[in-house]
């Protein structure tokens, strides 16, 4: 397994093995061990899988109270997946990174708690499948505008995108009251 950073620290891409043969491929897509070794210290509760369309974008989405740590892969097919500090005084807070997941390379995201997620689907279809570190809570539910100007996320592709309507209804970070905002706890 090898461990990529991206330019937000806390966002890590853990990179697998894929054997392939005659018979297809395996992949080990999960051990706590590679977690631990990256310094992450998760306990997984709950996991999660959608089948989207090309075109179709999902997010920005956090909780707080109840912060979600997130390991996300793609099953089949390709996104891109978004990650951006929404940590109340963070030194990065607002910045974001983009990171293209597919069922081939088998690739797989870590997105701390904190920090809002979404992803666009850039094949035909796509599997999502994520860990979370903590349940979902309706009551804690929160997110912030896909194409908030202030975040600047260069999102792939012309659109238009196809959005729920509770993403279209999303606030702009600046918008969100600050109690809605997890707190920076400093760099695990």
């Amino acid at each position: 397994m090898d461990v990529l950073e991206t330019r937000l620290p806390e966002v890590l891409v853990f990179a697998p093995e894929v054997r392939r043969d005659a018979r297809g491929y395996f992949v080990e897509t999960f051990r706590a061990s590679w977690l631990e070794q990256a310094g992450i210290q998760a306990e997984f509760v709950q996991e999660n899988q959608s089948l989207s369309r090309r075109g179709v974008l999902r997010g920005l989405h956090f909780q707080w109270p109840g912060a979600q740590g997130k390991l996300v892969r793609v099953a089949r097919g390709r996104i891109f997946d978004v990650a951006v500090d929404v940590r109340l005084g963070s030194p990065r807070f607002g910045a974001w990174v983009g990171t293209e997941l597919d069922g081939e390379a088998h690739r797989q995201v870590w997105i701390p708690p904190g920090f809002a997620h979404g992803f666009c689907v850039l094949s035909d279809e796509a599997e999502v499948v994520y860990k979370c570190t903590a349940y979902y809570d309706a009551a804690a539910e929160a997110g912030v505008r896909w194409n908030d100007p202030a975040l600047d996320i260069a999102w792939p592709g012309a659109g238009p995108y196809v959005l729920s309507a509770k993403d279209e209804a999303q606030p702009l970070l600046a918008d969100l009251p600050r109690d809605r905002l997890p707190p920076y706890r400093g760099t695990p």
